[in-house]
This record gives C-alpha cells, structure tokens and sequence, in this order.
C-alpha cells in the first residue's frame, strides 16, 4: 500500500463512528481494493442505465455481449474469492442484467428489420 494511502486512512480511522467500525475494519472494507474497485464499477451500470434511452439501432451487440459475459463471469468469481465480496457481486449482477436487456432490445430490433413488414 502506497504511504499516501496508509496515511489517509490513518487519519480517517479515527473519525470512524463505532457503530461503523464492523465495516471500516472488514476484510473487504473501505481500507481494500476490494471495497473500492467495485465502488467505481458502478459507474458501468449508470452509463448501461443512460444507454437505455439510446436509439436501438445505435447499440452495440459485441460491447453489450461483452459486458454481460463480464458481469457473469465477476459474478461468480465474487462469490469463490475469499472474502467473499458481495458487493462486487452485486455490481457486476446489474452490470450483467443492464447488458442482456440490451442484447435483447438490440435482437428484437435486428428480428424486426429482418421480417416482413406486414
């Protein structure tokens, strides 16, 4: 861990509130990469939930497949790691849902143009 960091949390240990001391000191707390990086992949699912109003025939099949398959894959990785990290399983469940809804509206629409219109 850099100094920068250890010092940073040093000083923020003693404003911790008691009550929030099981959570600052576990072993996927704050104080780990474990607490941080799912923190900042949360940002994949708001960028998924603003792709949402996309126009269907903008979205990407390969980058929607590619992240749903991520999400997966994460998933279940996050629950086989020791500690286990529920919170990166949890972000990478929307990361997943987000994706295959979009796999789903972007199939659907390739379907449609391929049918005959009646």
């Amino acid at each position: 861990m850099s100094r920068v960091y250890k010092a940073l949390v040093m000083a923020a240990d003693r404003f911790v509130p008691s009550r929030l001391r099981p959570l600052w000191e576990h072993d996927a707390g704050p104080k780990t990469i474990f607490f941080w990086a799912p923190a900042f992949k949360w940002g994949l699912v708001v960028a998924g939930l603003g792709d949402l109003r996309r126009p269907v025939e903008a979205l990407s099949l390969p980058q929607c497949g590619s992240l749903a398959a991520t999400g997966l894959i994460w998933s279940r990785y996050s629950l086989v790691i020791i500690p286990k990290n529920y919170s990166l399983f949890a972000v990478n469940v929307f990361v997943a849902v987000t994706n295959l809804y979009q796999m789903g509206r972007a199939y659907r629409y390739q379907r449609s143009r391929g049918a005959p219109h009646q």
